[in-house]
């Protein structure tokens, strides 16, 4: 199990580029199997929860060839079906929760897919039900093995309806789209997740020969195709891991530039920030983050009340930010209240913060309240264990802001996310050890 040291209180300084995002990689190359014709993908970042799905598609039997960092080709013109059914599939497909949306394109093009059940962060239970009814749905026939935690669905033709999911999951609608763009006649997705990463897979997809109209709504018209074909793609950067460098240079009272952030995709995420009182300036397509010496201050709402910062499916803001936020939050002016609605176990990092001295109230698993120091008592080091991708980067947030040198175990769940961190915050002056 691997550790950062990090030895806090140092200001940082100078600029830093976004990886390319996790979550849009993850649908994206799910997206190759579709077609036996070549795709080239872009500013794929290089991190394990994304490697970890590039093994296992060369597993399939897709022909892979790296041209650079960051840039891949991929054909899928020999897929290797009897992997499926093997008893390594159960074990490299049980490892990553993306792994789930390589279901839809296997379905749609070969007549069938099949998953164990996936892994991925331990933030509460994150159902699978809209995947399958989605694709039963479009006529695919269901089966789940309990004992071996093994789904499947088969098909020998999908064919195109009306689908209201129960939920806007991104997951389930990158996995039902990417189904129904084979499926004989249209298709209707309502109350689709509209994020702009699936947003991208609509785009490609489009430009691979499918016809899908309504993209960025929530409702995603599919009039299916016959075949597609291949394309070049570029993803978008990492939105998440913008929001963690606004965090990190509020919370180490740093200046920082953010470059290539890609504005337009932001939706709430600036403003979002802005309202505990950081500034966060638009140059150009780059966020320019000022050292904020005197602190920030956290806005109330008009009638004075107290400040509720709460996630919610796109263009809400994204419950992968709500943990970089409570951090925040820790050093603020004034007080917040965090709602975490959309998983049930992300807020119980917060003991750790409690053991640095940051004054939280955990009020149930969903709702957390946050006063703030002010910086008149700075965070202490200590020792802590990430339980997951995104509480991880928090509290190295934390020690980085802390007074001492304080130990995080278990990075890995954060390398799952973020690609050789440890270098590029090192870059901008972190004092910050791989062990």
């Amino acid at each position: 199990m691997g550790t950062f040291k990090i030895e806090g209180g140092h200001k940082l300084k100078g600029s830093i580029q976004p990886q390319g995002a996790k979550n849009e990689a993850l649908q994206i190359l799910c997206a190759v199997l579709l077609t036996p014709e070549l795709i080239t993908i872009n500013n794929i970042p290089d991190i394990v929860d994304v490697n970890k799905l590039i093994e296992l598609l060369k597993k399939l039997g897709v022909k892979i060839e790296k041209l650079k960092k960051g840039t891949y080709t991929f054909k899928a013109d020999e897929v290797n079906l009897k992997y499926l059914e093997s008893e390594q599939f159960k074990i490299d497909g049980r490892g990553l929760r993306g792994s789930i949306m390589i279901v839809g394109p296997l379905l749609a093009r070969f007549g069938k897919g099949y998953i164990p059940k996936p892994g991925g962060d331990k933030i509460g239970r994150r159902r699978l039900d809209t995947h399958f009814e989605g694709l039963i749905k479009l006529g695919a026939k269901f089966g789940y093995s309990k004992e071996e935690q093994f789904y499947g669905v088969e098909a020998k033709k999908l064919k195109g309806t009306y689908m209201l999911l129960e939920e806007a999951s991104v997951t389930g609608t990158a996995n039902i789209l990417m189904a129904a763009v084979l499926a004989e006649g249209q298709t209707t997705i309502y109350n689709a997740a509209c994020e702009p990463y699936l947003q991208q897979l609509c785009k490609m997809l489009n430009r691979m020969g499918a016809k899908i109209s309504g993209v960025g709504s929530n409702m995603l018209i599919i009039d299916g195709v016959e075949n597609l074909g291949g394309t070049d793609h570029t993803m978008l950067p990492d939105m998440i891991e913008i929001g963690s460098w606004i965090g990190l240079a509020a919370m180490t009272k740093s200046e920082l530039t953010i470059t290539n952030v890609s504005w337009n995709d932001l939706g709430v995420i600036p403003e979002t920030f802005r309202k505990l009182g950081i500034t966060v300036e638009r140059r150009g397509d780059d966020i320019y983050i000022p050292a904020h010496t005197d602190g920030y201050e956290i806005q109330s709402f008009i009638d004075g009340s107290i400040l509720t910062i709460a996630d919610a499916p796109w263009p809400g803001f994204t419950p992968d930010l709500l943990s970089i936020i409570l951090v925040v939050a820790t050093q603020a002016r004034g007080s917040v209240l965090i709602h975490q609605k959309m998983f049930e176990s992300r807020l119980f990092f917060v003991d750790k913060l409690i053991d640095m001295g940051a004054k939280i109230i955990l009020c149930d698993p969903h709702r957390a309240t946050v006063i703030g120091h002010d910086y008149k008592s700075t965070l202490k080091a200590t020792t802590m264990t990430s339980p997951d991708i995104r509480a991880g980067v928090s509290l190295l947030i934390a020690a980085l802001s802390a007074k001492g040198t304080s130990t995080i175990q278990n990075i890995e769940q954060i390398d799952r996310g973020y690609e050789n961190i440890d270098e590029r915050l090192r870059a901008i002056g972190a004092k910050i050890e791989r062990l």
